[in-house]
């Protein structure tokens, strides 16, 4: 993934909300109380859950919200929701070639210097939805929907605020509170008023592997499957992290033995 100055300013971009609210949300907002698989010195991504994650990504979210920061073929990375061991090269993963296949990008500019669009490759970026910020901002009523890359490393405690915002809307709002025009009310959020309309019901999508789509679990899904495009290396830095503290635990004993033995005859 690319690391610049990009980066820092969509990570600052995402901190501002998750989508057209009016308000931002606070840290005094009540989030639920949810453990993801991915938490704690142990946690790994749950695949089949990232893999649905993108299926709600894909047919819900990637309307409004870009993930610029990820290219297509990152999916089929080791450790990635779409690895395939048979396919080390992502490039040639079958399943990453048909997920490219539903975008384009625009891309020249060619031999009369224009630009065109053609379809996408696996070692494309995933397209923003909207050709520049000013067009998503004047079609989300001003307000620019943050890049879904690095949204959850980007607000404290994500995972559980984003799946609260997602699990949290109301079909109403609680009495003495007047909702402005295009608004919703959703508890999880500072004041309670969103600009973003409930973008899950049950059965949204159909999972492939017969998981109910409810909107508690496509929250899920989905914050999995952003936990990983914000840090693919996970898996990989904790076993590191654990190699690295198994070994020096071992050189420790050795050095003790060796002290040990080397001052055995010595009076100390």
């Amino acid at each position: 993934m690319r690391l610049s100055i990009l980066t820092a300013a969509l990570i600052a971009a995402a901190s501002l909300g998750l989508s057209a609210g009016t308000a931002s949300a606070s840290e005094g907002a009540e989030l639920k109380s949810k453990h993801f698989s991915f938490e704690g010195v142990f946690g790994t991504y749950d695949k089949a859950a990232a893999q649905r994650g993108f299926m709600v990504y894909q047919q819900s979210c990637s309307s409004c919200h870009a993930m610029s920061l990820v290219a297509i073929r990152n999916l089929g990375d080791p450790g990635a929701p779409f690895y395939d061991e048979e396919y080390p090269n992502p490039n040639e993963n079958p399943v990453i070639k048909a997920i490219a296949e539903m975008f384009t990008v625009q891309d020249g500019p060619d031999d009369e210097g224009d630009m065109f669009e053609r379809p996408a490759k696996p070692f494309d970026y995933f397209p923003s939805p909207f050709a520049n910020d000013q067009a998503a901002r004047a079609s989300n009523g001003g307000a620019l929907p943050p890049d879904f890359s690095m949204l959850v490393r980007a607000r404290p405690h994500g995972p559980q605020y984003i799946y609260s915002l997602l699990t949290s809307y109301e079909d109403e709002a609680p009495e003495g509170v007047e909702l402005r025009d295009g608004m919703s009310y959703n508890s999880a959020f500072a004041g309670g008023q969103i600009g973003m309309p409930p973008p899950l019901f049950d059965e949204l999508v159909e999972y492939t592997d017969g998981t109910h789509a409810s909107v508690e679990q496509m929250s899920n899904d989905v914050v999995t499957f952003m936990a990983w495009a914000a840090d693919p290396k996970m898996e990989t830095r904790k076993r590191m992290g654990w190699m690295v503290l198994i070994y020096l635990f071992i050189f420790a004993l050795l050095m003790y033995g060796s002290y040990k033995a080397v001052w055995k005859d010595v009076e100390h």
